[in-house]
């Protein structure tokens, strides 16, 4: 069984701290801004989709030379940020819901979110997380829309395991409705959460809607309701 996390609005919030060091990595590559993020949707969107939106609304150039220098300089302000004046906030029952599925037999952990896989590990780190505990991930860099990613995760799961999961077999925990999309899309189950910005009545075809995570033995026994023996 693989169970995947999305981080931001699920497992944690940053208020804020991702979007002010993309802005500011847009005046180290662009020179001085301001870069406001007005028009620019950011919830359960890939990092790919809001640089390059976010760089159309500037009128700034979004081929692949001037991407990766935007990922660089992003890794670098938000590595400050937690340095010095940002906040990794753990959301309620997070990290509590995640070593209690660790002792699951049978369950792997991953990630699957709209971040870079280098500053998605740095929200979760500073969180209070043990990235590896996560043991695979699906990532912004890792495909084209968020639907896109559960089957890399799959992969990476096969790749790991030496064995394939089945969509059934796969539970993704996320706050916006393309969390919920893309599990539904690949077959897989999904438990929505509104510690994000959505509320109930906007995560609809969620397999079950949660006000948070807090609910530990409950909310393990439901995921792992469907587990599987491996093989």
């Amino acid at each position: 069984m693989l169970v995947l996390f999305d981080i931001d609005g699920t497992m944690l919030l940053t208020h804020g701290a991702g979007l002010r060091a993309m802005a500011k990595a847009m005046a180290d590559v662009h020179g001085p801004g301001p870069y406001d993020f007005e028009g620019v949707s950011t919830s359960g969107r890939l990092d790919t989709h809001i640089w390059r939106d976010l760089s159309e609304k500037h009128g700034k150039a979004t081929d692949e030379r001037i991407h990766e220098r935007f990922r660089g300089r992003y890794h670098h302000h938000l590595t400050r940020g937690f340095e010095t004046e940002a906040v990794s906030e753990a959301l309620p029952g997070a990290p509590e819901l995640v070593l209690r599925l660790r002792r699951e037999p049978g369950v792997t952990l991953g990630l699957l979110t709209g971040n870079y896989p280098e500053t998605g590990r740095l929200k979760v780190r500073a969180a209070g997380f043990d990235p590896d505990h996560f043991v695979l991930g699906a990532f912004a860099s890792d495909g084209i829309d968020r639907r896109s990613l559960p089957p890399v995760a799959m992969r990476r799961f096969e790749e790991h395991h030496g064995r394939a999961v089945p969509p059934e077999q796969v539970v993704i925990i996320g706050d916006t409705p393309l969390d919920v999309d893309c599990a539904l899309i690949n077959g897989c189950r999904c438990l929505a959460v509104t510690t994000g910005k959505h509320p109930a009545e906007e995560l609809v075809g969620a397999h079950r809607v949660v006000a948070d995570l807090r609910a530990t033995d409950d909310l393990a026994a439901w995921i792992v309701a469907h587990r599987r023996s491996p093989a």
